[in-house]
């Protein structure tokens, strides 16, 4: 296969006290990647679902490039790391309530989505570093998707990872996958506990010994990390995952050759093979997509949806260049120290995290599902404006017809102003 796919199959242990959740119920991320000549530009496209609990919402946050004086330290949602000199500057889509994210690109054009797996070894409830701390942490430091992951491995042996991933009482941790990429390659980066395994680079020295020592690798064969740390006895919720597994490579099969930013879109909108999610308590809370010119002269352009269900969702483009900013719209409110995550014991008390274009979101959502004629006019409108910015990224990769550059930076900004006007 040309392109390169990866789908985490779903191995996170939910709280019971979920509502509406079922042990049986998948609930897990979709991450894709292809590579040329299955794209069908000379580019790298990157694209993720973030499934979620369902009322959990993402922000889509710009951070700068930066410098930091020698010794400072860095908070991370639980702990606090050594701080870099220099930092790259970043676009993120994170539940609101943590430092790190889920899915992101930095200004060199990697892109990172991480998924949870439940592993053999065990998970603690001890606080280090989130999944989604690593991977912002990666895309702050790492100027390519091998300098990235490096970033994931060193931090990972040095502090571990834990923590509750979830704004709830009740502790709900898993291990995590993470999928880089940038403009010439993808790369998997599979973790359990401290330990790691990843492609094209020499595996974490400890791996092997330390499967040999629980029983779980005879020592013989090909050392296959996915198969020697997986559950013996799988939950059912599994089948439906590989389902969704079949599903996904289908999906990309039948676009081979042809696979573009639009393409990646309808994937993560397919609500029949329950890759666009909305099961139980879980469902798809933002997505992404990114298309990563191989040729350097040519701007990566992302598109994020900072809202649930991409199938009813925009996917605006965002571009690191002059004017990029934070869009307001998209940026969560803060509760500082008296922030439920801050104050021991943790997320006792809830909190309203809801940014202005997931409140109008919200209220297009319940037209379209009440009101037939109102709903089919709101979506006609976001579909209307994803071609707008499919437009205009088309002529700028082609050349045909570019912004000028000063106006790319404001693009993201433009477009959410767009969004949130329609909702008005």
């Amino acid at each position: 296969m040309v392109q390169r796919w990866l789908e985490r199959d779903t191995r996170i242990p939910i709280s019971p006290q979920m509502a509406s959740w079922s042990p049986d119920t998948p609930c897990s991320c979709d991450c894709f990647a292809s590579v040329p000549p299955a794209s069908a530009l000379p580019a790298v496209i990157f694209a993720k679902n973030s499934d979620r609990p369902r009322d959990e919402v993402q922000e889509v946050v710009f951070v700068p490039a930066a410098t930091h004086a020698p010794g400072s330290r860095l908070q991370c949602t639980y702990i606090e790391v050594e701080q870099v000199s220099k930092t790259h500057a970043v676009i993120l889509s994170r539940p609101s309530w943590l430092w790190g994210a889920e899915m992101g690109a930095n200004e060199h054009g990697v892109c990172i989505g991480n998924e949870a797996v439940w592993t053999k070894e065990p998970v603690g409830e001890g606080e280090a570093l989130l999944g989604m701390d690593l991977l912002r942490l990666a895309l702050e430091r790492g100027s390519s998707a091998r300098e990235a992951l490096h970033v994931i491995t060193v931090l990972l042996e040095h502090y571990g990872q834990g923590g509750s991933c979830r704004e709830d009482p009740t502790p709900f941790c898993y291990h995590n996958t993470f999928l880089l990429a940038d403009r010439t390659e993808a790369w998997v980066l599979e973790t359990a506990g401290r330990l790691w395994a990843a492609q094209r680079i020499q595996e974490h020295p400890e791996l092997r010994p330390h499967a040999w020592a629980q029983g779980w690798w005879d020592g013989q064969g090909t050392f296959d990390f996915a198969q020697v740390f997986s559950l013996s006895q799988q939950p059912v919720r599994m089948e439906a995952a590989k389902a969704r597994f079949r599903a996904g490579r289908e999906l990309l099969q039948q676009q081979q050759g042809g696979i573009t930013a639009e393409v990646m879109m309808g994937i993560l909108r397919d609500k029949e093979s329950g890759i666009c999610m909305d099961s139980g308590g879980f469902r798809t809370t933002a997505s992404m997509v990114s298309v990563l010119p191989r040729d350097p002269s040519q701007p990566c352009v992302h598109f994020l949806t900072a809202t649930p269900d991409p199938s009813r969702s925009v996917f605006k483009p965002f571009i690191f260049g002059v004017g990029a900013a934070q869009a307001p719209q998209v940026l969560s409110p803060t509760f500082g120290a008296q922030d439920p995550v801050r104050t021991l014991p943790r997320f006792q008390t809830r909190v309203d995290r809801r940014h202005p274009l997931y409140r109008g979101h919200q209220v297009a959502l319940g037209l379209m599902e009440s009101e037939q004629a109102r709903g089919q006019q709101l979506r006609q409108k976001q579909r209307d404006l994803e071609q707008e910015g499919l437009a205009v990224v088309r002529g700028l990769l082609t050349r045909e017809c570019a912004p000028p550059t000063q106006e790319l930076g404001g693009l993201f900004q433009a477009f959410v102003e767009k969004e949130s006007q329609a909702y008005a």
